[in-house]
């Protein structure tokens, strides 16, 4: 089969190009297609450096850097994809790739969420705004909503990266998904035979959604236990001018100091809302018990009092009280058994559950098209 993959962006290497990743592992005769493709030469192995068809957004101005700006463009841009020739769509989709137009072969959709900008984080996005802004961008909003919606029924199949995204594939698309979680190295993270160390560990970017000023101000008020900070972003001024002297901002650091982080540490905290997480998989691919929020994709991947613990609200008080709660348990935390469930997640776990699904919604598609001729 002649198949092409559709991406929306290739300028950095992140958790869904880790998933474009592995299905060119199974599909490695396939053609990549996406509306931009910045990606430096030495960093494009993980797409077998393969040229990307893009789009007419590869040529306007600062799209290196400023490509979000061009949202009003991107259904346009997605549209214009020429797909013919191809016996097999599949499409990475978090914003606009579900919606090429393709025509008499399957679109088959990996779908991390529906559009973020237009569904769940309108109002952020519109609440920093001045007043035209927000109304000119209000307006955006409605028209990529419509447009999002309308334009579902272009996938054939969608298969979403945890039950959190299918529900919300049916509440906004009213349609049904295939849950394939998404690929995490388990092999890379591995239990230590090194001792636990007395300390908790945390690693994200700093942005808001990521709440790291939740858990800094928790630590923060919990002067007789250690906080390890792991990563860096806009919000990093903010989070440096909350921690106190048991907490330590280490900033960006290499995969083997965050391995041996998550090793040794007492335990992985994760504060925010996510589709799927794959830090929270990766730690307990350590052996090393994760203390999450109650929502969002964390509560697929972690055992409540097997593999961690959860907090209900993203406050001090709750999170400060799983903590506490957390120490009174801990010895009863087994390394092996948190480390078998964060194997579930694997990468040839991935890529057998999707070439798999991919195949039988081939079957499917050839036995509507030829009831229907």
């Amino acid at each position: 089969m002649k198949i092409a993959i559709v991406h929306e962006w290739f300028v950095t290497y992140a958790g869904s190009e880790r998933a474009v990743e592995q299905i060119l592992a199974i599909f490695p005769d396939a053609d990549l297609f996406s509306l931009i493709d910045f990606m430096p030469a030495n960093e494009r192995g993980f797409i077998m450096n393969k040229k990307v068809k893009t789009s007419f957004l590869q040529k306007m101005p600062f799209a290196r850097k400023h490509y979000r700006n061009y949202l009003p463009l991107m259904p346009c841009a997605i549209e214009r994809l020429d797909l013919s020739g191809y016996d097999l769509v599949i499409t990475s989709s978090h914003a606009v790739a579900k919606s090429v137009k393709t025509k008499n072969i399957p679109n088959i959709c990996y779908c991390y969420t529906p559009i973020r900008y237009a569904w769940d984080m309108s109002e952020e996005y519109l609440r920093s705004s001045g007043f035209i802004k927000r109304l000119i961008a209000g307006l955006i909003l409605s028209y990529i909503r419509k447009w999002d919606k309308r334009t579902a029924e272009r996938v054939d199949y969608f298969m979403a990266i945890s039950e959190y995204i299918a529900a919300r594939i049916k509440r906004i698309y009213g349609r049904e998904s295939f849950v394939i979680y998404p690929p995490v190295d388990t092999d890379a993270f591995t239990i230590s035979s090194a001792p636990k160390e007395d300390y908790y560990l945390t690693a994200s970017r700093m942005v808001p959604y990521k709440r790291m000023d939740l858990i800094v101000e928790t630590f923060a008020q919990m002067p007789d236990k250690k906080l390890v900070v792991i990563g860096e972003g806009p919000d990093m001024r903010m989070i440096r001018s909350k921690a106190t002297k048991n907490i330590e901002l280490l900033g960006h650091q290499p995969y083997e100091a965050l391995k041996e982080h998550m090793q040794k540490a007492r335990a992985f905290i994760f504060a925010s809302e996510e589709d799927f997480g794959i830090a929270p998989v990766e730690a307990q691919a350590c052996g090393t018990p994760v203390i999450a929020f109650k929502k969002g994709g964390a509560t697929e991947t972690v055992i409540e009092n097997k593999t961690g613990l959860f907090f209900d609200k993203q406050t001090v008080e709750s999170l400060k009280h799983a903590i506490l709660e957390f120490e009174q348990i801990e010895n009863k935390f087994d390394r092996s058994e948190i480390r078998k469930n964060a194997e579930r997640f694997s990468i040839d776990n991935f890529k057998n559950n999707f070439k798999d699904h991919v195949e039988k919604c081939i079957a499917s598609y050839n036995e509507e098209k030829g009831e229907s001729s």
